[in-house]
């Protein structure tokens, strides 16, 4: 009687091996994205071409030139990027307290290791003297190898 029991769990209770699958299956899912990246950078290194999304730009607004370039200056010295363009005068309007605001901003397009965004991001809203700095990014679908083996090579450690 005691073997049949254990092959015939009791009515409303789950058999072990349902269980043992949706353990299986939350954690398959729970590690999904760290094994996509970690599968993703070993083809890469095996075939030498580039995963789409390893690469990002980074777009901050900068209430004037002088900030932008300060901004620039200190994540280049901090090897959070390898290239900043500073494009001037983009025409903002924006929702604020409220109101609709205009305002007339710098713009910084920031190339960077995907992996390093939320450390850029992290140090821009220190420095930034907006309360809310505005910084999103966008990963690179594709790019030109040599340049992307440059932006790797100026953001590397000393």
């Amino acid at each position: 009687m005691d073997r049949l029991g254990s092959l015939c769990p009791l009515p409303g209770y789950p058999r072990p091996s349902v269980l043992l699958c949706l353990l299986i299956l939350t954690a398959s899912f729970l590690t999904y994205p760290m094994l996509r990246t970690l599968s993703q950078q070993l083809l890469s290194v095996v075939t030498g071409s580039y995963v789409s999304g390893t690469y990002s730009i980074v777009f901050v607004n900068c209430p004037n030139e002088q900030i932008a370039r300060d901004i620039a200056r200190a994540i280049l010295d901090k090897k959070l990027t390898a290239s900043v363009n500073i494009l001037p005068k983009a025409s903002s309007l924006y929702y604020w307290n409220g109101e609709i605001e205009e305002a007339t901003e710098i713009l910084l397009l920031i190339k960077t290791k995907t992996s390093k965004v939320h450390l850029l991001s992290s140090y821009i809203r220190l420095v930034h003297p907006f309360e809310i700095p505005e910084v999103f990014s966008l990963p690179m679908d594709q790019g030109d190898v040599h340049y992307l083996k440059w932006l790797e090579e100026g953001m590397e450690e000393e």
